[in-house]
């Protein structure tokens, strides 16, 4: 690789010269804000653009810079930025009332359309994130069996409520930070292995659900096995513990009704948000009757389940969710986004292999994720995903990763994170500016990339 190489003061202060606006945007948040940002991924030295417009496939922040997106609202936009027909749903909405306070149309057509698309969904309850979604539909499985356990795997990735939080990243057995002992051991973490889950419920039976994202960690950060989410659902049915998929990030981006459909394999409940509602806030959990019925009208000796929620299912979300829903319902949505992701990839695998750097890019459907490690044949993506569970799960962590996204920004291509998604908007021209883009970015932190 030629020594085109700069130092990371070198291309930190560039950046920053670059972007006065923002940088003093940082400011002002630091005052005001912890860490001067509003979710932990958006965290990097020196700072993010601050982002003033976005449409389609790009965005443009206040000092005028132009980039190609892959962030995509954290997932939330398979049909890209401020599509047409989501933005004219919701000026047509707010118009009309942003919260009514009472039932509303919009949101029994919104469940319909879901209830139509993803297998194994006979009813529907609305939250406003895919984290609340997560909390409730643990406490439905508790509910259900009287059982106060659950099972998650490493590195699985479900929001932020205490009971989801163990095992997020390595040390697996970690208590994470605020959250009490106690309640960190009604979770059992196990190892994305079929067999160590079996182990984990023949040894604790007070296990009332078992919750993983079945596309694989942090969206495919960690990829499951062929057959392990048919073995998955073998072994909690016969341990009679229900499953939970959680396809806050997968649902409606890996096909209409999500990795359920790809797969074959269909939950008890099921976790949505981000695409589900059009890029708003909204989140639910869909599933068997017998199991969300109790939120409503209890049967038998059951108790109701308490859910109450300001947001859930306002209009404003419910309109951008049931035109998103009626674009992508049909599959074509899914289906180019995941070319133009499978053209990514093999475009930046080519630029990792002709210059010899060990690292290479792999994903599923419209995801790409970057790993570097010195174990990689460069270019070479099953390499990559033949890396150990830790090593995956870590790489937003390495040396590579935060001047790789400065290089990435300073050329006008923002990753979310070492990867991201692709949207209908992205296209071939997109592809090739950010194949461009990664190999100067690369010349230039050559030095930060493994041996």
């Amino acid at each position: 690789m030629p020594e085109t190489q700069a130092t990371t003061a070198d291309l930190i202060a560039a950046y920053v010269d670059t972007h006065p606006k923002s940088r003093e945007a940082f400011e002002r948040a630091n005052r005001v804000l912890p860490g001067g940002i509003t979710h932990d991924s958006r965290a990097l030295t020196p700072f993010l653009p601050y982002i003033d417009r976005a449409s389609g496939a790009r965005k443009w922040d206040i000092d005028g810079h132009e980039y190609v997106d892959y962030a995509m609202g954290h997932g939330a936009l398979l049909l890209g930025h401020a599509h047409p027909a989501v933005v004219e749903a919701v000026r047509r909405q707010v118009a009309l009332g942003t919260h009514l306070g009472a039932n509303h149309l919009l949101e029994i057509e919104w469940a319909e359309r879901i209830c139509a698309m993803v297998p194994g969904v006979e009813m529907v309850r609305f939250t406003s994130s895919g984290t609340e979604a997560t909390l409730l539909a643990l406490r439905l499985a508790r509910a259900a069996t009287g059982r106060s356990k659950i099972v998650k795997f490493r590195g699985h990735f479900h929001g932020w409520h205490d009971a989801v939080m163990p095992g997020q990243a390595p040390p697996w057995d970690e208590v994470p930070e605020g959250v009490p002992a106690a309640v960190a051991r009604e979770t059992i973490v196990v190892p994305q292995d079929a067999a160590a889950l079996d182990a984990a419920l023949a040894a604790e039976p007070d296990v009332a659900a078992v919750i993983l994202e079945p596309s694989g960690a942090s969206s495919g950060t960690l990829p499951v096995p062929p057959g392990f989410l048919k073995d998955v659902r073998r072994v909690t049915a016969e341990r009679g513990v229900y499953l939970v998929f959680d396809e806050v990030i997968s649902g409606f981006r890996w096909a209409p009704g999500g990795v359920q459909e790809i797969s074959g394999v269909t939950a008890d409940l099921v976790t949505m948000a981000k695409i589900l509602a059009g890029g708003l806030p909204g989140g639910a959990v869909g599933g068997r009757r017998d199991l969300l019925e109790p939120i409503g009208i209890p049967r038998g000796n059951r108790r109701k389940i308490q859910h109450p929620g300001t947001y859930n299912a306002n209009p404003l979300s419910a309109s951008a969710g049931i035109a998103c829903l009626d674009l992508i319902r049909d599959g074509r949505a899914q289906a180019h986004a995941a070319d133009t992701a499978a053209a990514l990839r093999r475009g930046l695998n080519t630029v990792l292999a002709s210059l010899g750097v060990r690292g290479a890019v792999y994903g599923e459907a419209s995801s790409f994720h970057v790993a570097f490690d010195r174990a990689i044949t460069p270019g070479d993506p099953a390499s990559a995903r033949a890396l150990p569970q830790e090593t995956l799960k870590q790489q937003r962590g390495l040396r590579p990763a935060g001047p790789l996204t400065v290089a990435m920004l300073t050329r006008g291509v923002h990753l979310f994170g070492l990867g991201g998604f692709t949207s209908i908007a992205h296209g071939q021209e997109d592809v090739d500016r950010t194949v461009d883009a990664f190999e100067h970015a690369l010349r230039e932190i050559g030095s930060w990339l493994p041996d």
